[in-house]
C-alpha cells in the first residue's frame, strides 16, 4: 500500500518502488530471456516484459512480494485469482467485439455484456478474499480496497444499472412475420406458438428419430441487413429498454476501476512465475523464498540451479545438477576455473540468475538462499567477432569491459564468463588482473570464469571455485564445483586422458 496506506498496486507497496527500466542486455547472457518468455507465455495480452525489468532494491519491497506469492499458492486465492482473471478476460474479448461491430445496439449490447461481467468478477472476487486466510500486506490491501469499491455508489449503481437494463431487455417479446419479401415486426400479443403446435400435433407420427433439416446460423456476430432492420423496428416498439441501453452506454463507458484494471495484470507477474515452476518442483526440484539484503554483501546458496537449463530438460529435470556456494568476510568475487564442458558457464548463469529473480521478489532456483540486491546486473561473455565493428575479438572484448567498469558501483552485480580467452596466456593474466582489482576495490559481487589460474588467488577478496572430475575418469564431468585452490590439475588430466598420456596408458604401451 502507498505511504497513504490506500492500496494501489499488488506488486509496489508504495509508488516510489517501482524503479526505472533496468537494461536487458544481461538477459540472454544468462537466458533470463528464455525464463521469462516462458512465465509469459500465454499471457501475452498483459504485456508483462516491462515488469521484468523492474528490479526491487529494498528488502521491505522484496518481502512485499514475498508474502503476496505466499497468499496466492495457497488454493482459497490461487482459485479466486484464476476465476477473476478468466473472467475479466471474457469483459476483454465482449469490449473488443463491441469495438468491431458497426450496428448500434449490437454494439451497445456487447458493451452491456462487459460491464455486467465485469461486476460479477469484482463481485466474486471481493467475496473470495473476504472469506480467505490472507497473510500478506498486499492482498489484505487489495481485500480491503475492493470492499470498500463494491460498497461505493460507482460500482453498486454501476451493478444496478446494468441488471436494471438487461432484465429490460430480456423482458421484450416481439412478433416476426414474413410474407414474402415482406418482413412485418409487432409487439407480442399472445399470439399462439404455431411451430410448438405443429411439433405437438406430429409428434404421435413419430417412430424414430427424423432427419434433422433445419438451416444453421452463420457463426459472425456481425448482423445481416435483415436483422439490423428488425432490430430498428424492435427499438422503436421498446423506446424505453432500449433508451436505458443508450443511457447506460453513456453514463458508464469508463466503467473499469483503474486499480482493478492494473491488478489485473500485475497479479499475472505472479500467477506466471508459480506456474513455470510448479512442473520443476513437482520433479524434485526446490525453490526457496531467499533472505534479502540491501547492504549485507555476505551471500550463501545451497543446492542452486541454472533455472533455465532445469526447464529446457523438462519433463526429466530432476537431472540437473545443483551446486553451493558462499562469500563471507571480504570475499567478493568467485573466480571458476575447470575443464572444458565442465558446467562453467552453467555455474556462472546461475550465480546471475540468483541475484536478479531475487531482486524480482520471485522464489529463487536453491534450496536455501542468503543475497544481495544489487543497483544493477552486468554481464560479459565471449562473443563471436563482429565484421562490423572492425575490431578483432581480443579488442572487442576490452572495448566492452571498459563500458561494465565505467557503469559498475559497488552495489553492483557482475557476471564475466570466459573473458579474454582469445588472446595468449600472459595478456589474460594481465588484463585479468586489472579488472579484477577493480572489481575487487569497489567490493562489489561478482563472477569471474576464467582458463587462468593464477587470478583465483589474486587476493582475499577472490574466492577460488573449481570444476570437479570422477577421480578414476579424468575426462567425465560432474558438473560440480568445490571450493579450493586452483591448480590446473583437472584441465591437465582430461587433456592427457584425451591424447593418450594417462599414468595408466603410458604403462601399458610401455609395456607392450
Amino acid at each position: 500500500m502507498g505511504s497513504s496506506g490506500r492500496f494501489h498496486s499488488i506488486l509496489f507497496e508504495r509508488p516510489a518502488d517501482a524503479a526505472e527500466l533496468a537494461d536487458t542486455s544481461s538477459f540472454s547472457d544468462l537466458n533470463l530471456d528464455q525464463v521469462f518468455d516462458a512465465v509469459a507465455a500465454g499471457r501475452e495480452e498483459y504485456d508483462l516484459a516491462p515488469l521484468f525489468r523492474m528490479p526491487l532494491h529494498s528488502v521491505r519491497a522484496v518481502r512485499y512480494r514475498h508474502e503476496a506469492l505466499r497468499d496466492l499458492e495457497t488454493e482459497a486465492v490461487a482459485t479466486a485469482v484464476a476465476q477473476f482473471a478468466r473472467q475479466m478476460r471474457e469483459m476483454r474479448g465482449h469490449l473488443a467485439q463491441s469495438a468491431k461491430l458497426r450496428h448500434r445496439y449490437q454494439k451497445e449490447s456487447w458493451f452491456l455484456d462487459a460491464a455486467t461481467t465485469y461486476c460479477a468478477a469484482v463481485g466474486a472476487l471481493a467475496e473470495a478474499l473476504a472469506a480467505a486466510d490472507l497473510g500478506s500486506a498486499a492482498f489484505r490491501g487489495l481485500r480491503d480496497y475492493l470492499a470498500e469499491y463494491t460498497r461505493s455508489a460507482a460500482f453498486t449503481g454501476l451493478a444496478a444499472a446494468a441488471g436494471q437494463v438487461a432484465d429490460g431487455l430480456a423482458a421484450v417479446r416481439y412478433c416476426v412475420n414474413i410474407r414474402g419479401g415482406r418482413v412485418r415486426v409487432t409487439r407480442y400479443q399472445g399470439e399462439a406458438d404455431y411451430s410448438a403446435e405443429v411439433v405437438n400435433s406430429f409428434s404421435k407420427f413419430a417412430r424414430h428419430a427424423a432427419k434433422d433439416y433445419r438451416v444453421s446460423f452463420r457463426g459472425s456476430a456481425e448482423m445481416n441487413h435483415v436483422e439490423e432492420r428488425i432490430v430498428e423496428l424492435v427499438a422503436r416498439l421498446f423506446p424505453g429498454q432500449f433508451g436505458a441501453l443508450d443511457e447506460f452506454c453513456a453514463r458508464h463507458a469508463g466503467y473499469l476501476d483503474e486499480v482493478i484494471r492494473v491488478f489485473d495484470r500485475e497479479v499475472q507477474f505472479y500467477a506466471g512465475y508459480l506456474e513455470f515452476v510448479a512442473s520443476l518442483q513437482a520433479a524434485g526440484l526446490r525453490f526457496c523464498y531467499p533472505e534479502v539484503s540491501a547492504d549485507d554483501k555476505q551471500v550463501e546458496v545451497g543446492d542452486g540451479f541454472d533455472l533455465a537449463l532445469a526447464a529446457k530438460l523438462r519433463p526429466e529435470p530432476a537431472g540437473v545438477v545443483r551446486n553451493d556456494f558462499r562469500l563471507t568476510g571480504p570475499e567478493r568475487v568467485i573466480v571458476v576455473t575447470g575443464p572444458n564442458h565442465g558446467g562453467k558457464t552453467t555455474f556462472a548463469r546461475m550465480f546471475g540468475q540468483l541475484f536478479y529473480l531475487a531482486s524480482l521478489g520471485y522464489p529463487v532456483p536453491a534450496c536455501r538462499a542468503r543475497l544481495f540486491l544489487p543497483d544493477r546486473m552486468f554481464t560479459h561473455f565471449e562473443r563471436e567477432e563482429d565484421l562490423a565493428t572492425l575490431r578483432g575479438k581480443f579488442e572487442d572484448e576490452l572495448v566492452r569491459i571498459r563500458g561494465v567498469l565505467e557503469q559498475v558501483t559497488g552495489d553492483s552485480v557482475v557476471v564475466m564468463n570466459e573473458s579474454f580467452g582469445s588472446t595468449t596466456l600472459a595478456d589474460a593474466l594481465l588484463v585479468g588482473e586489472r579488472v579484477l582489482d577493480r572489481l575487487t576495490g569497489l567490493g562489489l559481487l561478482a563472477v569471474y570464469v576464467t582458463f587462468v589460474d593464477e587470478l583465483a588467488s589474486l587476493n582475499q577478496a577472490c574466492v577460488s571455485m573449481v570444476g570437479t572430475v570422477p577421480p578414476d575418469n579424468p575426462a567425465g564431468r560432474t558438473f560440480r564445483f568445490v571450493r579450493r585452490p586452483a591448480d590446473g590439475l583437472a584441465y591437465a588430466a582430461a587433456i592427457a586422458g584425451k591424447y593418450g598420456l594417462t599414468y595408466a596408458r603410458l604403462k601399458e604401451r610401455l609395456a607392450a
